[in-house]
């Protein structure tokens, strides 16, 4: 998602899934607002704890089943055959994500709160994409790994992507049970939907529920962009066509998006640590050792400790210093 993310009209409920009434309250299974998290809100790092954030060590109590899981359809069954969305709920369309929107009061338009799991750890990433985003915070999503398996046209555009070792891969996030992953959550205006899903052309959208660094579940869901299939993306968001893929991913010579022989982008890596590292120390500790090269075994600790030693030294492109800058 993340990389190349650059840029609704509330529909009625009841279309979220064929045959399937839904509605935004059954997606809000959290608990009363009188015990909501207190990082479902405005402020953030002062409180983090100073110690490393593992999934052994949170003792993040167990999120309650998700009531949304029994009201919004699913991933598709091939998804939940390669693991890719599990039993995480699945929005394909402008009109489903009207059960994850919040309103807001006074009138005014609904607000779509978004997972940040890459560049997004940024501040200064997130608000170069969502101007307007607000309530940036740290949180953890259970039940999800971070893993570089992600072709990104965007690095092969800025020069960054290195064909020859196939470092061109961007973060992304699949369902992984037992996980837990340090990420960040915003909010963005409802009628921002449509760009940021046709951006996020190639991700599966997940309804999800991210808990505090308190371990208590947020009230409301968020939308986190993982792991699609590259038969499912030709037939689905390209609809069968050649030339919606060339122009998106075939004129980067990229005949496949989701792979698991590539390593990730250089400068784009040596972005996402530095943001989680001003994230603080959880962070930091979560992405190095909960993040993964497609092979699903070595940690991004231990791929800078051998085959990417020196990233973390290698300065951006000047041009790129800024964006790249964590």
């Amino acid at each position: 998602m993340e990389e190349h993310t650059q840029h609704f009209q509330h529909s009625h409920q009841t279309r979220i899934m064929r045959g399937v009434a839904a509605s935004a309250s059954t997606l809000r299974p959290g608990p009363p607002r009188a015990v909501r998290s207190k990082s479902n809100g405005p402020d953030r790092l002062t409180h983090l704890p100073t110690r490393p954030l593992s999934a052994p060590r949170l003792r993040l109590r167990r999120s309650p089943e998700p009531t949304h899981r029994l009201r919004l359809m699913a991933s598709s069954p091939s998804a939940a055959a390669t693991g890719s969305g599990g039993s995480f709920p699945e929005m394909n369309s402008v009109d489903h994500f009207a059960a994850v929107t919040a309103p807001r009061g006074g009138g005014g338009r609904g607000r779509v709160s978004v997972v940040g799991f890459g560049s997004l750890l940024s501040e200064r990433s997130a608000r170069s994409t969502f101007p307007e985003l607000e309530g940036f915070r740290v949180a953890a999503l259970r039940g999800f790994r971070r893993v570089f398996a992600h072709s990104a046209p965007i690095f092969f555009e800025r020069g960054i992507a290195i064909e020859a070792t196939k470092e061109f891969s961007s973060s992304s996030v699949e369902p992984c049970e037992g996980e837990l992953i340090v990420v960040t959550v915003f909010e963005i205006k409802e009628d921002e939907v449509p760009a940021f899903i046709e951006r996020e052309h190639e991700f599966r959208f997940l309804a999800v529920v991210p808990e505090g660094l308190d371990g208590v579940p947020y009230a409301n869901p968020a939308v986190v962009c993982a792991r699609y299939s590259d038969e499912e993306y030709f037939q689905v968001r390209c609809k069968g066509s050649k030339e919606i893929y060339y122009q998106r991913y075939g004129r980067y010579s990229i005949d496949r998006i989701w792979r698991d022989d590539i390593l990730p982008c250089r400068a784009y890596l040596r972005h996402c640590v530095l943001a989680a590292k001003n994230l603080g120390e959880p962070a930091y500790s979560n992405f190095l050792d909960h993040t993964y090269l497609g092979d699903r075994t070595t940690t991004i600790r231990e791929y800078l400790a051998t085959t990417g030693a020196g990233i973390m030294e290698e300065e951006p492109p000047e041009l790129l210093k800024s964006r790249y800058g964590g």
